[in-house]
């Protein structure tokens, strides 16, 4: 016989922390509100249009966060010189498929986040 299997909600509320600049505050404001609403929905680029064309960067520090790690620590773990990390996060560095693959083991994630 077979057992009864517990069901997964799909609309169960969850808990996000986020650290925004102050003077974008007002614009993830609205974009909550419309998300609670469901009247209106925002890109993250319209909420943060500073980030636009920078994903891969924002990736590589919001993983790096994710994980408790410094730039000195992540590229002792990867093996990628500290100053390239600090490079590749400001945009003055691309990051490349095998770095993204090297990065990626060592923070936990896939590298295609990062490409």
């Amino acid at each position: 016989m077979q057992e009864p299997t517990k069901k997964h909600h799909t609309d169960e509320l969850v808990s996000v922390t986020l650290q925004v600049r102050r003077k974008d505050l007002s614009l993830l404001k609205r974009y909550a509100e419309a998300l609670r609403s469901e009247e209106g929905s925002f890109s993250v680029a319209e909420v943060f249009p500073e980030y636009a064309g920078r994903e891969q960067q924002v990736a590589l520090r919001a993983y790096r966060h994710r994980e408790g790690l410094t730039q000195k620590q992540l590229s002792e773990l990867s093996g990628i010189p500290q100053h390239h990390i600090s490079e590749m996060e400001n945009g003055k560095h691309t990051i490349g498929k095998d770095r993204a693959r090297t990065l990626a083991q060592a923070l936990n994630c896939d590298y295609r986040q990062l490409l």
